[in-house]
């Protein structure tokens, strides 16, 4: 068949390769839309990838990375919902977190040390 031949040929050039098509999209996920690694292979689970590409994609994306990226993303919030109550604020940044695919006990943890934070600052 035609398609057959044609999409084979795209692979032996470099234009179908999706390796790196799963890799783009990890990194674009992560960086523009602070989303963590369980989120983004569930997506590329969805739109087909080979698990080998999935994990490929993902293996920049270490602990720190993922922390460092959580840590900010509540921050960001955190200082939105200055004057909310804590209970609130605080549920509202966990869900928040847990959509974006990071676990309840990272979001739990960055929510605390902000709370410690303000404690402190508050003296």
């Amino acid at each position: 068949m035609i398609a057959d031949e044609i999409v084979e040929r795209y692979r032996e050039v470099g234009l179908l390769d999706d390796a790196a098509l799963a890799a783009m999209i990890a990194r674009t996920r992560h960086a523009e839309r602070g989303q963590a690694p369980r989120a983004i292979a569930q997506e590329l689970r969805r739109k087909g990838f080979e698990q080998e590409d999935i994990e490929s994609a993902l293996e920049p994306l270490d602990a720190e990375t993922q922390r460092e990226t959580a840590r900010a993303l509540a921050a960001a919030r955190w200082a939105r919902l200055d004057g909310t109550p804590y209970e609130a604020r605080v549920r509202r940044i966990v869900g928040y977190l847990g959509r974006k695919g990071y676990s309840p006990s990272l979001a739990f943890a960055l929510v605390q040390d902000l709370a410690r934070a303000d404690i402190e600052a508050a003296g």
